[in-house]
């Protein structure tokens, strides 16, 4: 578990660069924040890279953030290709190649940690560290209630989401603010496809992590096997540490799908991880101190 119990807000991150790359017919809109190693961060569904206004700030400390507005998403036009995981997954290789990197740890939240996934299992030699935030293996992993909301998400919607969030940042920094009913329509085509990718996730060499909140949309028993999948959870570790799995799992307190990207005890979390930093003491070398 992780301490939420600091609720101050770091002043606003300003990107040192921002521009548009061209990735399989469609424009993305990045942003280049900080100095450091490179990191790839990725919004969720219906917002933004705006999304990480609490979180950005904390990362740009220590690392170069790379940020991308998804397909139809912030300021990336929608384009005429559907909504895909897969393609959009491409789309990051395009993009980081285009920009000069050969290698990124990457970090998504829920949509962008999907994108990230795929990224990861399409790329792998392009990605060192990955850290998915509330993100699922397959469709199975949400509560039963939500499968018809999702199913039911079109652009007949629109107008009931004018005093939302979602609607209120799409407005203010979109290419083409009237296509908001049409982003609507290719989401839900999207979220109506069932999928599976515990195969994928078994390929996944390099160290993840998972986060998620602890009323978050997925399952708890979802949560669980996306960690035994990836090998973590299958045996107690040892006392030496030597049955431990190099990929993390964390659960933080008082957070839900719809807000654990609000808080910089996200960025706090992951970024020990990130960096390969263990972080932790062993009883044998307190004892030998006393």
């Amino acid at each position: 578990m992780t301490n939420t119990s600091n609720t101050t807000q770091p002043a606003k991150s300003t990107p040192r660069k921002t521009g548009h790359v061209a990735a399989n017919g469609l424009s993305y809109y990045y942003e280049i924040h900080g100095q450091g190693e490179p990191l790839l961060l990725l919004h969720g569904g219906l917002g933004s890279i705006d999304m990480f206004a609490a979180v950005m700030p904390v990362l740009a400390r220590s690392r170069q953030v790379i940020a991308v507005d998804l397909q139809g998403h912030g300021r990336t036009a929608l384009g005429e290709r559907k909504i895909s995981l897969i393609d959009m997954g491409d789309d990051m290789a395009v993009i980081l190649d285009k920009l000069g990197y050969a290698q990124v740890d990457a970090m998504g939240y829920s949509l962008g940690a999907g994108v990230a996934f795929r990224f990861a299992v399409q790329h792998p030699n392009k990605v060192r560290r990955l850290a998915l935030v509330s993100a699922g293996f397959s469709q199975d992993g949400f509560y039963p209630e939500m499968l018809p909301m999702q199913a039911a998400l079109g652009g007949a919607m629109a107008d009931m989401m004018k005093d939302t969030p979602m609607y209120k940042s799409y407005m203010a920094v979109a290419p083409h603010p009237t296509e908001f009913p049409k982003l609507l329509d290719r989401m839900g085509e999207y979220m109506r496809q069932p999928y599976s990718w515990a195969d994928d996730v078994k390929k996944l060499g390099m160290p993840v992590m998972l986060v998620y909140g602890d009323s978050d949309m997925y399952r708890p028993e979802h949560i669980v096997e996306f960690y035994k999948l990836l090998g973590g959870g299958l045996k107690d570790a040892g006392w030496q540490r030597e049955h431990m799995s190099k990929n993390r799992l964390a659960i933080l307190p008082n957070f839900t799908h719809y807000d654990i990207f609000t808080s910089p005890a996200l960025a706090t979390t992951v970024l020990p991880f990130l960096d390969g930093n263990q972080g932790v003491g062993s009883w044998a070398a307190q004892v030998a101190k006393q």
